[in-house]
């Protein structure tokens, strides 16, 4: 399960999408996550989830990718539609009855609704973080919340803050699963058991990766020191954004299905 969870990661490429401006992607994520929320029937729905499908074809990257970053989120996902399934009521006659639970269509539909959404919204924002690089990442972040250093905000501390924490994200991931792996070599029992034994079994492991996320941190933290790291207004950047027609493109288009979605919306 640990395998599959591909937050963070960035795939290198050189597709349409890899190279769109990275505010742009982040502006456009934004308003794609409006688009999700504020569509309220499966039509408009299906067009979001749909098009962010074609992106992410035409972003090169596999669609296994997309199934490994749902894996992880999928009992969760599972589990809220269960509870709406069994707590959502409608005006209608329920379609099944056994003792006190009850479960109506409207219960059903507002499940199958959620589920969908949730999907596309982790397919839409994982593909973020797979085609474009941390730095480029905190670059974007920056730039775009570069307003507020008027009101003396740490732009640039947040910025690299979030990046870094996105980037370690892998890195804790796979540290997690090789002290897993050491502990059952050395015969503990960490699948079987009650919730309570489970959790019990956590704490050998727990323990050595807050050790090493500490460690880890120490040791970014001296790399940049080394290297004469500073923040300031001197800093200059290795890659200059820079908005294209490209980018210009992807934006209208983008807000064209939102209208599509808002119309959608009025017209049923």
């Amino acid at each position: 399960m640990l395998k599959d969870i591909t937050i963070g990661q960035f795939f290198p490429g050189n597709s349409v999408i890899h190279r769109l401006d990275s505010r742009f992607k982040i502006v456009l994520e934004i308003i794609y996550v409006v688009m999700l929320f504020i569509a309220d029937n499966f039509y408009g729905l299906a067009v979001a989830g749909i098009f962010m499908l074609m992106v992410f074809a035409v972003s090169g990257i596999s669609f296994k990718m997309m199934v490994k970053s749902l894996k992880p989120i999928l009992p969760i996902i599972l589990f809220t539609a269960f509870l709406n399934v069994l707590f959502v009521s409608g005006g209608e006659e329920p379609i099944a009855q056994f003792w006190i639970i009850r479960i109506y269509a409207e219960g059903i539909r507002v499940s199958a609704f959620m589920i969908v959404r949730i999907i596309f919204l982790i397919i839409g924002m994982s593909l973020l973080t797979y085609t474009t690089s941390p730095i480029v990442l905190t670059d974007a972040i920056e730039s775009l919340l570069s307003p507020l250093k008027k009101l003396k905000f740490p732009v640039h501390e947040l910025a690299m803050m979030m990046t870094i924490a996105l980037r370690f994200i892998p890195t804790l991931i796979e540290e997690t699963d090789k002290i897993m792996m050491a502990q059952k070599a050395r015969g503990a029992n960490l699948d079987s058991g009650g919730l309570v034994k489970r959790a019990k079994s956590l704490v050998p492991i727990l323990i050595p990766l807050f050790v090493s996320a500490f460690k880890r941190a120490n040791e970014l933290a001296t790399a940049m020191e080394c290297r004469c790291y500073r923040v300031g207004d001197g800093r200059t950047k290795l890659r200059t954004l820079k908005a294209t027609k490209l980018d210009f493109c992807a934006a209208g288009l983008t807000l064209c299905i939102l209208g599509f979605v808002i119309v959608n919306n009025i017209a049923f």
